[in-house]
């Protein structure tokens, strides 16, 4: 048996707090600006107490734990609880509505549910079955009635590496969520892959500020921090004003961000912070060349841009530490197996031709587990053992995979294949244009026609006409937008995701 086969999270948290004691683990800064810290001991224990309360609840081996919380150490402390317990974790969106989180437990049916004192209301109207419900100040540091001093030790538990530690739900960009099952070896695989792929060691600090209940700050993060003994730095959540302030004031060394969120610190142009320089920063989705350039000069490093999903654990493709370019989704990640198929045939690609990423593994271990109890979905994800992402893209010479868009992003427009990646970047460069996003809609002579989303820059105003024009010089006729919609912001999950699915509603209604 591999050592990644024996791995569990649960065992390597514990391996770091044997290891690096008195290293620190967790630094958070709450709402106020009030910083509290934690060394990898001290947190331990205050782990051990939560363990101990899920236990005096009937939290035992396989129950699921529900937690609709923010950011916050309460978090952190009751992931790894569960992880200790070989429990479930179940982490949805704090912002989620009493329908959503009623048909999250009527899904999973948790013995527990965790939830921050601003939601409380709204949770236990959507709370059903006998799940007991716990409120936690989400600022508190103490973590009151979730990790009592008095509270006695959770029975000792044995963790199996294929044991569940998380259903995640999806963020919903093109469908309903599907919950993924992560294992506790998932985790520690995660943990491991992205270390090594960042460089990572226990001298480096992590920043996190993207939502927590999410793969990224779980994964890339968190887990990889875990693996090398490592410092979190936490905060409640994204500040566009305030992020390269807070990193510098933590000393901060390593960080991921979303394309969106990258775009909303250059919108609001934050002066030079000195001594602020990050040694590495993952991001996800492209950004253009120039927008690149300028958070390249305020980062004090390059940005490289990787790609995954809740589904592939770690980041499948990471640019190189060395060259990264920022149109590129990177090249397959140490440990990890990426392929491009024609998706009707799965057969292999011809050179320079788009084709569906596909990502092979062991499920359970190096891939998720599954759709929970979703056979059939789960079943339909895979083709001959390779997880299909139903993502496209092409491998340019250097080797680098190129994104083409979804599956469902290549219209036909009159018979010729349309990307609306490539639409997109057009609408992009324009200066007035902060972001576009472009979906395809029902047309009685061409099947389908590409129509655009645009919102504009700060300062700048969208002259629908000459945006026309600007689409005529760059695109030939079936590709240019029958229609430009000029919105305030485009519709988009918690991590900052469009719902592409809202908009190609939109565009049909219309």
């Amino acid at each position: 048996m591999s050592a990644i086969t024996r791995a569990t999270f649960a065992d390597r948290w514990r391996r770091a707090v044997d290891a690096v004691p008195q290293q620190q683990f967790l630094v958070w800064e709450d709402r106020e600006g009030v910083v509290s810290a934690w060394k990898y001991a001290e947190f331990d224990a205050l782990v051990e107490r939560v363990a101990g309360m899920l236990s005096s609840q009937g939290v035992v081996h396989g129950a699921k734990v529900h937690a609709v919380l923010a950011n916050s150490p309460a978090f952190v402390a009751l992931w790894l609880a569960t992880a200790r317990l070989g429990a479930v974790l179940v982490p949805c969106d704090p912002q989620s509505t009493a329908v959503e989180i009623r048909r999250q437990m009527e899904r999973t049916r948790p013995a527990v549910g965790v939830c921050g004192a601003e939601r409380a209301e709204v949770y236990r109207e959507g709370a059903c079955g006998s799940c007991v419900v716990i409120v936690v100040d989400e600022d508190d540091a103490v973590l009151a009635g979730l990790a009592p001093d008095d509270i006695a030790p959770a029975p000792a538990v044995e963790v199996a590496p294929h044991d569940a530690a998380a259903i995640m739900f999806t963020s919903g960009t093109t469908s309903e969520p599907k919950g993924v099952v992560v294992t506790q070896a998932n985790y520690a695989f995660a943990g491991d892959v992205m270390a090594a792929a960042a460089s990572l060691d226990r001298s480096h600090r992590q920043y996190v500020v993207l939502p927590l209940f999410h793969a990224n700050a779980q994964y890339y993060s968190f887990a990889s921090a875990i693996s090398v003994g490592a410092t979190v730095v936490l905060m409640p959540r994204f500040s566009a004003t305030g992020y390269l302030e807070a990193g510098a004031r933590h000393s901060v060394t390593h960080g991921s961000l979303f394309a969106a969120p990258m775009r909303m610190i250059l919108a609001h142009d934050p002066p030079a912070i000195p001594g602020f320089a990050f040694r590495h920063l993952w991001y996800a989705q492209n950004i253009t060349n120039d927008q690149y350039e300028d958070l390249s000069r305020r980062f004090g490093c390059r940005p490289r841009q990787l790609y995954g999903m809740t589904e592939t654990i770690p980041a499948v493709l990471t640019n190189p530490a060395l060259g990264s370019q920022p149109a590129a989704m990177g090249i397959p990640t140490l440990g990890c197996r990426v392929e491009l198929r024609v998706p009707e045939s799965d057969d292999p690609v011809p050179d320079g031709e788009a084709g569906e990423v596909v990502v092979g593994g062991e499920r359970g271990t190096t891939l998720f587990a599954g759709y929970f109890e979703d056979e059939a979905t789960t079943e339909d994800a895979f083709r001959a053992g390779w997880f299909r992402t139903g993502d496209l893209a092409r491998i340019d010479a250097d080797g680098g995979f190129r994104f083409e868009g979804r599956r469902g992003d290549i219209l036909k427009v009159a018979g010729e294949n349309v990307s609306v990646v490539e639409v997109e970047a057009v609408l992009a460069e324009h200066p007035s244009v902060l972001e576009a996003a472009v979906v395809g809609a029902p047309d009685p002579i061409r099947d389908e026609v590409p129509i655009a989303f645009v919102v504009a820059a700060p300062g700048a105003t969208v002259d629908v006409d000459e945006l026309m024009e600007h689409c005529a010089r760059h695109l030939v006729p079936s590709k240019r937008p029958r229609r430009i919609d000029v919105v305030d912001e485009l519709p988009r999950t918690s991590v900052g995701k469009i719902r592409k699915f809202m908009l190609t509603a939109a565009a049909a209604r219309s």
